[in-house]
């Protein structure tokens, strides 16, 4: 990064001249606005950040951020973003996909991408369809899912994208709604400063393929009963007058209602360091629990695959000299072939 003194930035400086192709009133119009009015507060030039995509709707996201961006492969994205990144550590490099993209021909690369905590920002659009296919289940699609490719209905028991971060290893771990543009833009400052992998899932409406899959957790007037923000250091407690809450018992998570005999001391504290108890709240579904918006997992000082890496390249040259492609290529294990 320069030394310069940083011009003051807006959204606007983050708005191409592209027209955006979404579908009227998809979820995904609310994300990019949030992703516009995040950068500016991250206090880092428009050239340091890098928006990398696959392949479907969310795909299209390098094309209206005014900012270096790759429309890659599909699946493929953590790997070309983490090429990115191992070549200049110094950017800020995002993933922006869905979950048919991320999860499915992509799993593998988002699995060991989050293993190796490399220094990257992954948004993951999570509609639960392939919409940019029209219609089709993806790897999110609840069970019985009706849809073109399953028609009687999906056998698939539904991945977990939460679960598979903490399980994964991933050192952020996070989760919003697609119209909450407040809080989802906190959650990706965060997620940016964030030294390590960041992975934040973001339940996206697709009003065409698979309206209101997750109303319960948007709607003003069902969110307060079928949601609980987690905030470290302080209890789990839900409901549209604030009387629920979520207390550990055994091995397990159970719901109570505060004042009958229970008080706040009695319910679960969270904390954000603590990988299995992330691991746990990523067990609670709608509809016997609600389901956990906000941090999960904050891990801080893991080292970086990215930082191992160039470590690693200094000691090899402090032992070996600069390398010589050539005496490479013609070392001991060549041969001639007549």
């Amino acid at each position: 990064m320069s030394d310069t003194p940083l011009p003051t930035l807006t959204a606007k400086d983050f708005t191409t001249d592209q027209d955006v192709r979404w579908c009227p009133g998809c979820g995904d119009y609310a994300i990019l606005q949030a992703v516009r009015k995040t950068l500016p507060t991250l206090e880092r030039a428009k050239e340091d950040f890098v928006f990398i995509s696959g392949i479907g709707c969310a795909a299209r996201f390098p094309y209206y951020v005014e900012a270096y961006g790759a429309h890659t492969i599909h699946g493929r994205a953590p790997a070309f973003a983490s090429g990115v990144k191992f070549a200049n550590p110094d950017l800020s490099v995002w993933v922006v996909s869905g979950d048919g993209d991320l999860l499915s021909i992509g799993g593998n690369h988002t699995i060991h991408t989050m293993r190796r905590n490399v220094d990257l920002n992954i948004l993951l659009l999570n509609n639960q369809i392939c919409g940019l296919t029209k219609g089709q289940y993806s790897p999110t699609s609840e069970q019985g899912k009706v849809t073109k490719s399953t028609p009687l209905g999906s056998i698939d028991t539904p991945l977990n994208p939460i679960a598979l971060a903490v399980a994964s290893g991933c050192t952020f771990v996070g989760r919003c709604i697609d119209i909450d543009v407040k809080f989802l833009t906190t959650l990706m400052q965060r997620a940016a400063n964030h030294r390590g992998t960041s992975f934040v899932e973001v339940y996206q409406d697709c009003n065409v393929f698979n309206h209101q899959v997750w109303f319960y957790a948007s709607q003003k007037d069902t969110r307060p009963e079928h949601t609980v923000m987690l905030e470290h250091g302080k209890p789990l407690i839900f409901g549209a007058d604030s009387d629920k809450g979520i207390k550990r018992s055994g091995t397990k998570l159970e719901i109570v209602t505060l004042g009958d005999g229970v008080d706040e001391g009695e319910l679960l504290i969270h904390d954000e360091t603590d990988r299995a108890q992330a691991f746990l709240l990523s067990q609670l579904f709608h509809p016997e629990f609600p389901e956990p918006v906000g941090v999960f997992l904050a891990i801080e000082g893991q080292p970086t695959y990215e930082d191992l890496l160039h470590e690693q390249t200094v000691t090899a040259r402090d032992r070996y000299g600069e390398p010589d492609l050539t005496k490479l290529l013609a070392g001991a294990e060549t041969w001639t072939v007549d």
